[in-house]
């Protein structure tokens, strides 16, 4: 199977996840992050759960991965920008009710507002991106 195949059908496990969960909801999000409905957090605790297990088992039992000559790490840095950009995220999570993955399979459960979401979405990351070039042609010139 091509990698591109079997991102679709991850992809597609993803949105499936999403919609059968509710996170495409922003009611049901909202809740949550309000404290009301606390059923999203298991949700995103058995996710993460699965994907930890599988990447700590996944190269114990292939030496390499399916599409990819080698498995590779990110080494994560704690700085500023992340610190700021999580609390950009997090309002923009609780004003909007849906985070980028749940917005986009919105969409596919037929909630067209989703694409204001997704508008500003796009925007803000383009914002974002216009200011980084700026900033490295800044230091460089």
């Amino acid at each position: 199977m091509k990698p591109a195949a079997m991102t679709v059908i991850a992809g597609a496990l993803f949105g499936f996840g999403l919609a059968l969960s509710g996170m495409v909801r922003p009611e049901v999000v909202l809740s949550f992050l309000l404290g009301q409905d606390l059923g999203l957090m298991l949700v995103m605790g058995g996710a993460v759960s699965v994907a930890l297990l599988a990447y700590q088992l996944a190269p114990r039992w292939r030496p390499a991965p399916l599409w990819a000559a080698r498995y590779e790490a990110h080494g994560a840095r704690m700085q500023r920008d992340t610190f700021v950009g999580a609390a950009l995220f997090g309002v923009g999570w609780g004003l909007s009710g849906v985070c980028p993955g749940p917005a986009i399979a919105g969409l596919g459960t037929g909630n067209l507002d989703m694409l204001w979401v997704l508008l500003g979405l796009a925007l803000g990351a383009g914002l974002q991106g216009w200011q980084a070039s700026a900033a490295v042609e800044a230091q460089a010139g």
